[in-house]
């Protein structure tokens, strides 16, 4: 795998759509994001999982997608969530507002509770 290759995985847990991110997210990785996002939104997804656990690096493009991914959730009503996140990602996510509308999860199952039951 190359150093700017992302692989994205998409799978339902629970009524979740999950779509596991492995590798950097750059600028590279827009077309498989933006596309796994388009993808799960057809088939109907409301709650929607990005799982970091994989994953090392995020730029400030990854971040500007990540952003963008952020605009669809909101303008088509569905939730989205974040799980995997280091410490220092969780913090720039909090630093450049992105936490406002994404809810940080430290794990997939603890993620996986907090989107479940806000589904009840």
């Amino acid at each position: 795998m190359q150093d700017d290759e992302l692989r994205v995985h998409i799978r339902e847990r629970e009524g979740v759509a999950i779509i596991d991110l492995v590798g950097d997210v750059t600028t590279f990785a827009e077309e498989k994001i933006t596309g796994a996002y388009n993808e799960v939104s057809r088939k109907g997804a409301r709650n929607i999982l990005l799982n970091f656990r994989q994953n090392d690096y995020i730029n400030s493009a990854g971040i500007a997608i990540l952003i963008g991914v952020v605009t669809e959730v909101n303008r088509n009503n569905q939730r989205l969530a974040v799980s995997g996140l280091s410490q220092h990602f969780q913090k720039i996510f909090r630093m450049v507002g992105l936490a406002q509308y994404i809810d940080i999860y430290q794990d997939e199952d603890e993620a996986i509770r907090g989107l479940t039951a806000a589904m009840a």
